[in-house]
């Protein structure tokens, strides 16, 4: 490999708006985030699933497959 081409890469602190934080690996030395796994609804189970309602079942009978 080449040197003096890869970044440095440091001890991260990661921040987010909820208060959790957590450290990491990255090439900057802080980082500020909006949502992490703490607080997003997919990952806590707040967040509401949308049934597609049969859309396979409407293809098929639309054109005619079995």
């Amino acid at each position: 490999m080449k040197e003096k081409i890869h970044p440095q890469y440091h001890e991260t602190k990661v921040s987010c708006v909820c208060g959790e934080s957590f450290v990491t690996s990255s090439t900057k030395k802080e980082l500020k985030v909006e949502i992490c796994s703490k607080c997003h609804p997919f990952y806590t189970g707040s967040q509401r699933s949308i049934e597609t309602g049969g859309r396979a079942e409407k293809f098929r009978k639309k054109y005619g497959m079995k």
